[in-house]
């Protein structure tokens, strides 16, 4: 298969979107936690009862579309190998607590793979929904249409002083996590990231990496979400976080302009530099190519470079993780021998963008 054949079936299709201030902010979504009124929460359940809640959903939702989410399909953990659940991961369609959960667990993912159900993780029913850009609003909406269109045959677990209940306690009330990726170096050159990080999180918010908690802001890349599901709606959070996300915004592309009007030579030599490194480099650390490939995406803002698409960071952020190398690859790689062929699918990706 031809690198553009593979990332052209590898690639969810929204994440070749733009959307509002995609410069900066990669991606909005929406997680709703949910669990069955009638079955305990899946880390006291056994597995008949988990067993019974998939063959629900494989019964009643396989196939099924809603509204602009087409051709649910139902993946179970079971049928997949251990790559295959890790592209998964890599992909945000899943999270890593889901793949050794249960041999019950399963994903119900839209054909566009903006909708991802996990069923049987933490919850009972997991829902996450993408949105390219800033659009928090956006996704709100959908995702409390989606949540009505399930709870139409699914009794929710829930309590008129206490909201949604969940398996962990930090989630009871809304249920809810909303979330932005954003690609901040200019605030992680100057430094200022770390001191926004506190007060971000006296607002009831947290920073994070690009795969959520525990992980590391790989390429400059954060994740801001909220902490606090009970005692607030679902709107107030969102507008919590939207003002903290703009404020964000702001606070980069000002830092972008003062590195520029600084050190605007430097800052392009150090764009410059990363170029040549992913055009040319053999063997490739994933932190050193996540460094690289968000000095590019940085210059590519800023109009050093031209001729790359927008969303080249997006894009190798994602293939150059260990699942999508192997997958590409079609066998399993050591890490020597994907610091090789990561460098090498860089190469390609960009000669690609030579013949456009």
């Amino acid at each position: 298969m031809s690198l553009e054949q593979f990332i052209n079936e590898a690639i969810s299709p929204w994440m070749k979107e733009e959307g509002p201030d995609s410069d900066i902010v990669m991606s909005s979504r929406i997680r709703l936690a949910r669990n069955f009124q009638k079955y305990p929460f899946p880390v006291i359940s056994s597995e008949e009862r988990m067993k019974e809640i998939l063959d629900f959903f494989k019964q009643e939702y396989k196939g099924q579309s809603f509204r602009d989410y087409k051709g649910f399909e139902v993946v179970e953990m079971s049928d997949l190998q251990q790559i295959e659940k890790r592209v998964l991961v890599e992909k945000h369609l899943i999270s890593p607590h889901l793949i050794d959960h249960s041999k019950n667990s399963a994903a119900l993912i839209s054909q566009n793979e903006q909708v991802s159900i996990m069923i049987n993780e933490e919850d009972h029913i997991r829902i996450q929904l993408y949105f390219p850009g800033f659009q928090l609003d956006r996704a709100l909406e959908q995702a409390s249409q989606l949540d009505d269109w399930l709870e139409e045959k699914v009794d929710y677990a829930f309590d008129e002083n206490r909201g949604y209940l969940t398996a962990c306690p930090t989630n009871v009330g809304t249920g809810m996590r909303a979330s932005v990726m954003m690609h901040l170096p200019a605030l992680a050159m100057t430094h200022q990231i770390n001191r926004m990080t506190p007060a971000i999180n006296q607002l009831g918010l947290v920073v994070r990496g690009i795969y959520g908690e525990g992980s590391e802001a790989l390429g400059n890349i954060f994740q801001i979400s909220n902490q606090i599901t009970l005692g607030k709606s679902e709107e107030d959070i969102v507008e919590d976080l939207h003002s903290v996300v703009r404020q964000l915004i702001d606070q980069e592309r000002k830092a972008r302009q003062t590195l520029l009007h600084r050190s605007g030579v430097q800052l392009e030599d150090r764009v410059f530099r990363s170029y040549g490194v992913l055009k040319h480099s053999r063997i490739i650390e994933s932190k050193e190519a996540a460094k690289c490939l968000s000095d590019l995406r940085l210059g590519i803002d800023l109009g050093f470079i031209d001729r790359i698409q927008k969303n080249i960071l997006n894009e190798l952020m994602v293939l150059t993780q260990p699942g999508f190398l192997q997958q590409y690859a079609k066998e399993s790689l050591s890490p020597s021998e994907r610091d090789v062929r990561r460098a090498s699918l860089i190469r390609e990706r960009l000669q690609l963008e030579k013949q456009e």
